[in-house]
């Protein structure tokens, strides 16, 4: 087993450092990871950009960003502005619609990092995309979820229904809990008081 991994051993310490991260960003499939000139020009294209944004490198090389972006988003300016804030600030993050090559939509993770010369000269953007789509409907879905059961706590008006803390301060309190107790919940500074009638 040791000899047989010594050949790979070898290719990778025969490449140049500029080989290995090659290697290493080619490898990388689960993040679109890709360089943008100063203006937003796509220059670079990985397996894991073709892999969920659908475009060959020959195809999306040479154009604007912006491709990715929603028609809204565009309107707004958000290709710019996220450019402009990684510039000045040293990097762009956010979550947001990004479309594919079928027009489809997916929700991402962005970071858009600037990369600089020696002389700290702007030379374009490292930018990484991760497609979080299956996330965003978990959380919806959870989300929902809660609120439902939140409504239907708050609607039981025959049981007095509330948590409390572990240090023993109310925590929610629901319409049967203030029939019953004959107090209503209020809201100080982000902490539930109650204030008996």
């Amino acid at each position: 087993m040791v000899e047989s991994s010594q050949p790979r051993r070898r290719y990778i310490d025969s490449l140049t450092e500029d080989g290995r991260y090659r290697l290493l960003v080619e490898a990388v499939t689960d993040y679109a990871i890709y360089m943008l000139d100063p203006d937003g020009f796509i220059t670079s294209w990985n397996l894991g950009a073709r892999r969920f944004k659908g475009y060959e490198e020959a195809e999306i090389i040479g154009r604007h960003f912006s491709t990715f972006y929603t028609d809204e988003d565009r309107a707004r300016g958000l290709p710019e502005k996220a450019l402009s804030i990684s510039a000045a600030e040293g990097k762009f993050e956010s979550e947001g619609w990004r479309v594919r090559k079928d027009g489809s939509q997916f929700w991402a993770s962005i970071i858009i990092d600037p990369i600089r010369d020696p002389d700290g000269q702007l030379v374009g953007y490292a930018k990484i995309t991760r497609d979080l789509t299956e996330r965003r409907a978990s959380e919806l879905v959870l989300r929902s979820s809660e609120d439902q059961f939140r409504r239907l706590v708050q609607g039981v008006t025959d049981y007095s229904l509330y948590m409390l803390t572990p240090d023993g301060k109310v925590a929610t309190w629901n319409s049967g809990a203030e029939r019953i107790k004959g107090s209503h919940p209020v809201k100080t500074a982000g902490v539930l008081a109650l204030r008996w009638s």
